[in-house]
């Protein structure tokens, strides 16, 4: 059993992994045995604590500082990647960004940025690494996705638009890898305690409503998400192909 979840000798990449729920993922594939290459626009090149706790497990941590929304930050930070000749075993596309303001006031910037990384730095990231892994017929590649990869939101029309084209993409690119020797899915977080959903939990009345709905009765935690990444970049889900999975304390079988 231990062999059907086991990371060892795998390398991930793991985008946003500074904080929330990338670093929870980020730590939990490295407590399977996988090393990890870490990417966010706020981490520490030197000393940073999920770079601290991947190595006290007596993991490799690879970190990188880049601007995900900025194509020339984005390729360049690919490049450097390959030129380091890291194979890729795992990719983590979780890096992203919301930006509130009702549709009507939602300016083209906002807009803009959301999509950038939200969407259009997950596809090109899947692509270049994708390429290597269809070459080898052999990766996982995992997308964080949403609760508004299904349904709409309110006041996120970018994000809400980038995670549902974001689901499409992981149905997409399964359908042309998975014959390929390439598992591609998705994980769909509910409302979890980080940044993202600050906003929200400091309103009262959002809050409780949302509380109100959640069959378990709280905000779900990053760390709830090491075990469904463990077990998509696994072996255990060969044969899990196009999938969200829901991460969401119940909230969809409301």
């Amino acid at each position: 059993m231990n062999d059907l979840f086991s990371l060892h000798g795998q390398t991930a990449l793991v985008t946003g992994c500074n904080k929330g729920i990338g670093k929870s993922m980020a730590l939990g594939l490295a407590a399977a045995g996988a090393d990890i290459v870490g990417v966010s626009a706020s981490l520490e090149l030197d000393g940073s604590e999920v770079g601290k706790e991947v190595t006290g497990m007596g993991r490799r941590f690879t970190p990188y500082q880049a601007d995900l929304t900025s194509r020339n930050s984005l390729y360049a930070f690919i490049e450097s990647v390959k030129r380091e000749k890291e194979r890729i075993d795992i990719l983590i596309n979780n890096a992203g960004m919301i930006l509130r303001k009702p549709a009507a006031e939602h300016p083209d910037e906002y807009w803009d940025k959301v999509l950038s990384i939200n969407l259009d730095a997950a596809f090109i990231l899947a692509r270049e690494f994708g390429r290597e892994m269809i070459a080898r017929r052999s990766g996982k590649i995992i997308f964080t996705c949403s609760l508004l990869s299904f349904q709409g939101g309110i006041t996120v029309p970018g994000y809400a638009a980038s995670k549902g084209a974001l689901a499409s993409l992981v149905k997409a690119l399964a359908n042309e890898w998975a014959s390929q020797g390439v598992n591609v899915n998705g994980i769909a977080p509910g409302y979890v305690s980080t940044d993202n959903t600050e906003a929200l939990r400091q309103d009262p009345v959002r809050s409780k409503s949302i509380l109100d709905r959640i069959p378990a009765g709280r905000w779900g935690e990053p760390d709830d998400f090491r075990g469904p990444a463990i077990f998509l970049a696994s072996k255990a889900a060969d044969y899990v192909h196009g999938t969200i999975l829901t991460v969401d304390g119940g909230w969809m079988g409301r």
